[in-house]
């Protein structure tokens, strides 16, 4: 089955420097793109994927990966922070700056009068741990709120709303309905956030990204093209606990 798939893929315009490959993954249920830090490009497909199903969705995303390959290709890696005051951070779109405070055994993250306040750490690697942990716990409970009110309009219930690290990926659809979705994307404005969020809602009926599930997408997200075009442009800046 990869073989016909890589055929379809195959006919695409990918660039013909790229390193991409296929490979089946019995537990996905959809397209996985995965882009390595050299900017090889792996495409995990469910069996029995339909291969012009899988070829479309690829076209609809060719300019966000492309970006992604070039910017790993040429070294970018991911973004870093130094954990230090004044550096700045995202929420829900908006910045803020960081402020570390002395060492304290019952301080905590958190967000107060504008700053984003850590406790001195042993080491950055904690200090990122805990903002990340912060990022986290906020999400988990505006996603779940967020989320309700996007699936009624989709007309689907999903089993619960996960936020935890996804590493390269942003959002998943599990088989028992679950939506999970990564912490780093608390840093987007929350239109940019609901797009992740319709995005693996319509996955609870629509499994392929062909174009039923643009149609279902649109039907929610009438300035969808808009959205994604900042997403892709947005998404490179988002800080995933790398310090």
């Amino acid at each position: 089955m990869s073989v016909s798939v890589r055929s379809a893929l195959t006919s695409l315009p990918l660039p013909g420097e790229w390193t991409w490959e296929v490979v089946v993954r019995p537990r996905r249920r959809t397209l996985g793109i995965e882009i390595s830090e050299d900017g090889g490009v792996l495409f995990a497909v469910p069996p029995g994927a339909d291969p012009q199903e899988v070829a479309a969705a690829v076209r609809s995303r060719l300019p966000r990966i492309a970006s992604e390959v070039d910017r790993r290709r040429r070294g970018g890696g991911e973004p870093r922070k130094e954990l230090v005051s004044g550096a700045s951070f995202s929420y829900l779109g908006r910045r803020h700056r960081l402020r570390v405070l002395p060492l304290d055994p019952g301080a905590r993250v958190r967000l107060h009068h504008g700053w984003l306040e850590l406790p001195r750490c042993e080491s950055p690697r904690e200090g990122a741990r805990l903002i990340a942990d912060w990022y986290t716990a906020r999400g988990a409970e505006w996603m779940s709120t967020r989320a309700r009110p996007l699936a009624v309009r989709a007309g689907v219930a999903p089993r619960d709303v996960v936020v935890r690290d996804l590493k390269e990926r942003w959002g998943a659809c599990d088989p028992d309905g679950t939506i999970t979705a990564h912490w780093a994307l608390m840093q987007l404005p929350p239109a940019l956030v609901d797009l992740v969020l319709v995005h693996e809602l319509t996955h609870l009926t629509v499994s392929a990204h062909g174009p039923a599930f643009r149609r279902r997408m649109r039907l929610m997200l009438g300035d969808l093209e808009d959205l994604e075009r900042r997403f892709v442009s947005a998404e490179r800046e988002l800080w995933r606990g790398a310090v």
